[in-house]
């Protein structure tokens, strides 16, 4: 074995180690990413808003933001990037791992916490770890008017009274004219608190299916 090939061996587990892909997955995605960039060492936002099978996504945009969002990292960083190498494209696509039967309760959690994290960061455009009103209407208009069925205003008014509901919920002693600055990210996960979503939050607009993915401790 050569030793550019020992590094690339070795650079492949360094990132296993880091994002939980095996090594094999880690060439797959490194084939892909090379697709989208067109050999290029970094990717941009136009290469991702060509990928066919994200055009009639409803939140196309924010799927496309999450890729070069810094605090979606595993870092303390906030801002975005204008362009991103594969190591940060790699990191965006590990949270959308399934988990191992074999993980512990605590490892569990702690996924759960990192995709509710994720999801969050989507909604919370402007990085100040609150989802505003129009934060929430922007995302709410976009998921019901794009569907063709209903209107911008009646979208409008939709998100204006699931926003209330969710004022109601986590603040149940606010007055009538007390304003509800949003949701933060304790709210986030209370509001979620039922919904099993480590094991459905994936993504095949990549042409890769995520599922097959799995994170944590290996079962072989």
């Amino acid at each position: 074995m050569g030793a550019s090939q020992t590094r690339s061996v070795s650079k492949y587990q360094d990132l296993s180690d880091r994002t939980g892909f095996s090594p094999e997955q880690i060439k797959n995605l490194h084939k892909r990413f090379q697709h989208l960039s067109g050999n290029e060492e970094t990717i941009s936002r136009e290469n991702l808003d060509k990928i066919p099978a994200l055009n009639n996504n409803p939140i196309k945009k924010q799927i496309v933001e999450a890729f070069f969002d810094k605090r979606n990292q595993h870092q303390n960083e906030v801002g975005s990037f204008e362009e991103i190498g594969f190591e940060q494209f790699l990191m965006v696509m590990s949270h959308f791992r399934p988990p191992t039967l074999r993980l512990t309760d605590e490892e569990k959690e702690g996924l759960r916490k990192e995709k509710l994290r994720f999801l969050f960061n989507m909604h919370d455009t402007d990085n100040d770890g609150t989802i505003t009103l129009e934060e929430y209407r922007k995302v709410v208009e976009e998921l019901l008017s794009k569907s063709g069925s209903i209107g911008l205003e009646a979208a409008k008014a939709i998100a204006d009274a699931a926003m209330l509901e969710v004022a109601s919920t986590n603040v149940p002693h606010m007055a009538p004219d007390d304003f509800y600055e949003g949701i933060t990210f304790e709210h986030f996960e209370q509001i979620l608190k039922g919904l099993e979503m480590e094991s459905r939050m994936h993504i095949r607009f990549l042409d890769v299916d995520t599922t097959t993915m799995r994170c944590g401790k290996s079962t072989s």
